[in-house]
């Protein structure tokens, strides 16, 4: 069993920065075998995949963040982060980390994905 924290989000203008954190509480040793991923859900809207982080390192974010948002993992700290630039009205949502299982291949399909934080709310504003 997983259990994901979430911390960072909040408010901000267009443009600006924010940084989600997400870390299992408390710590378990499997942390660096799981693939992580970021969600977010606008209300009205479907989850959408934001990005991934293998547990070799390898990542991916979606077209709609590209350039603009970057995820990364430390496995020593048993977090994960994503850093969000450059920040637009519809990047407002609830934001989740979420973790799979080692043995299952990475990607953007939140509906593979085996544990969840809490979520946290991104707004920015015009």
């Amino acid at each position: 069993q997983v259990q994901l924290v979430q911390s960072g989000g909040g408010s901000v203008q267009t443009g600006g920065s924010l940084r989600l954190s997400c870390s299992d509480q408390p710590h378990t040793s499997n942390w660096s075998r799981y693939c992580m991923g970021w969600f977010r859900q606008a209300p009205g809207k479907e989850r959408e995949g934001v990005a991934y982080i293998s547990s070799g390192g390898s990542s991916r974010v979606s077209d709609s963040v590209k350039g603009r948002f970057s995820i990364s993992r430390d496995n020593a700290k048993n977090t994960l982060t994503l850093q969000m630039n450059s920040l637009k009205p519809e990047d407002t949502a609830m934001y989740y980390c979420a973790a799979k299982y080692p043995w299952l291949s990475c990607g953007l399909d939140g509906s593979t994905y085996n544990y969840w934080g809490q979520g946290t709310q991104v707004t920015v504003s015009s």
